[in-house]
């Protein structure tokens, strides 16, 4: 297990908090980290739920069929079109004060068609045993998937008893190879979510959840003031249209035309030369633009202060989390969740990120090698395919080219007894 002298020292079990607070309180504590070591079966629990019904999925603990180091086994979903639901019991803590990290690694292996792939934490009393769908949560993070549409990340916070999803759209990784998705809550209901240690979106509670009244609403009734200029330009007053510009015609006699040598006039009447454009014609008159002196910009509907907001200064601070939990439904199961992390010190998550991806190429060759393996093997179940189909064709063809020559011979038969009975007729 990783040791820093200015972080908490965490045991081999992964759950047990060590506080280093007869130090120096700044430091940070991991309240939770599993890493799916040996003895993890003792820290988790499966749950029981849908299993009634027959559909209860179940986890094995395995390092995947493709990994940056095969020693590094997490907990894979492994019945398709199942529930699949496990929790691990962790020391209580709040977050109010202090920054809140949650992050873990997930890998996709399957084409899971539709499916979750996120983690919750749990508040108050929890009966392992039936957690479940239906069981209350305070955080639901991670992503989820189905079909071309949906690959969204869920972050949804319960507060007061009713859970409040983020607003904005948040795109998930979609690959097969293993990725950290991380969320930091901090004192000032502030927020940054990361996706393999780098930031991919940050924002306010505030803004981003509808759990509080906006602070500031667009006073809709109010109305631009008739003194309000926002005209950027104006017409030049002191650009005047010069005399006698409008009597400049638009088009010209041909200066350079000449008559012809054999126009008749008696003919052909009076020769004029061709009309060409006067190159002195500059269109209608236009004053020249300027920039408006008195231009206040473009008018928008003020901002007020809301009356109906009312601030919540704990608005950050979830009820106390007792639990953490994975509970999916997947069309397809596969996925490797591992290095779930609950802890206040973003700069140690971080430190956690850099050391599982640092076998992200190793990774990426073990990806490719399966790659090239399956897709030989479905070539070679094609090819046995098509090989089966050909024969089958050339079966029922040699089968119909009997059935033809027996009906053939059948015809035959029965015109050469015809023949032979008007034969013995005309005897």
């Amino acid at each position: 297990m990783a040791k820093d002298e200015h972080k908490l020292v965490v045991t081999s079990a992964c759950a047990t908090v060590v506080i280093f607070s007869l130090f120096c309180s700044s430091f940070a504590e991991i309240i939770f980290e599993e890493r799916f070591d040996d003895g993890w079966q003792s820290r988790w629990v499966k749950s029981d739920w849908k299993r009634s019904e027959g559909k209860a999925g179940s986890f094995k603990h395995t390092a995947g069929k493709w990994n940056g180091d095969p020693d590094d086994k997490g907990i894979q979903t492994a019945i398709d079109a199942r529930h699949s639901a496990i929790s691990a019991k962790i020391p209580e803590f709040s977050n109010k004060n202090r920054t809140l990290v949650v992050q873990y690694s997930i890998r996709f292996e399957q084409d899971i068609e539709c499916g979750g792939g996120y983690i919750k934490l749990l508040s108050g009393f929890v009966n392992q045993k039936k957690f479940g769908g239906d069981t209350p949560y305070s955080m639901m993070f991670g992503p989820d998937l189905c079909g071309t549409q949906t690959k969204k990340i869920h972050v949804i916070l319960s507060y007061q008893g009713q859970n409040y999803p983020i607003k904005k759209d948040l795109q998930c990784e979609t690959d097969k190879l293993t990725h950290f998705y991380t969320f930091i809550l901090r004192p000032d209901a502030s927020y940054s979510l990361l996706i393999d240690g780098r930031e991919r979106e940050s924002g306010s509670m505030y803004t981003d959840w509808d759990i509080l009244p906006p602070r500031k609403i667009k006073a809709v009734n109010a109305k631009k003031p008739a003194d309000w200029d926002d005209r950027e330009y104006i017409d030049d007053p002191n650009n005047v249209k010069p005399e006698g510009y409008d009597s400049i015609p638009r088009e010209i006699p041909d200066p350079n035309a000449k008559e012809p040598y054999d126009w008749d006039e008696d003919e052909d009447g009076i020769w004029k030369a061709p009309k060409i454009p006067n190159p002195a014609y500059k269109g209608p008159w236009k004053p020249k633009r300027i920039k408006n002196p008195n231009y206040k910009g473009k008018w928008k509907i003020p901002w007020i202060d809301n009356p109906e907001f009312e601030d919540d200064p704990d608005l950050y601070v979830l009820k106390p989390i007792k639990y953490v939990g994975i509970e999916v439904w997947q069309v397809k199961a596969g996925s490797v969740f591992d290095n779930i992390l609950i802890c206040d010190d973003p700069d140690y998550a971080k430190k956690v990120v850099e050391e599982v991806l640092s076998n992200r190429e190793i990774e990426k060759e073990a990806f490719e090698e399966a790659e090239k393996v399956r897709k030989a093997k479905e070539e070679e179940e094609s090819q046995r395919a098509r090989e089966e189909g050909e024969r089958r064709r050339k079966e029922r063809g040699h089968d119909r080219r009997y059935r033809d020559r027996e009906r053939h011979k059948d015809r035959y038969r029965r015109r050469h007894d015809y023949m032979d009975d008007d034969y013995h007729d005309e005897l």
